[in-house]
């Protein structure tokens, strides 16, 4: 069994930071990347940021240069750091992985339980 434990959301103030962390356990052989997506209430979910296990990132262009997504390595696990937050960042923030579970295994995509962020004005 893989899973992907979230934490670090709350509440903070429009222009205040937090840093949420995803750590994955369970029976993995490798990570080829991981991820940060959100939803707000009445939206779809969408991307925030992407790391892959070689250090590339990707960012959604509404938290580029605010949100920095880090990893030390393929054991540890994964940030998002989250600067001059805005009330449009209120939403629950989910986690996923796309790992292998054994060396015969095709990537699979796993996702957390999602961690609530809210940014008050």
């Amino acid at each position: 069994q893989v899973q992907l434990v979230e934490s670090g959301g709350g509440l903070v103030q429009a222009g205040g930071s937090l840093r949420l962390s995803c750590a994955a356990s369970g029976s993995i052989f490798s990570i080829n990347a991981m991820g940060w997506y959100r939803q707000a209430p009445g939206k779809q979910r969408e991307l925030v940021a992407t790391i892959t296990s070689g250090g590339n990132t990707n960012y959604a262009d509404s938290v580029k240069g605010r949100f920095t997504i880090s990893r030390d390595n393929a054991k540890k696990p994964v940030y998002l750091q989250m600067n001059s937050l805005k009330p449009e960042d209120t939403a629950v923030y989910y986690c996923n992985a796309l790992l292998a579970r054994s060396v015969w295994s095709t990537n699979t995509l796993y996702w957390g339980q999602g961690t609530q962020v809210t940014v008050s004005s």
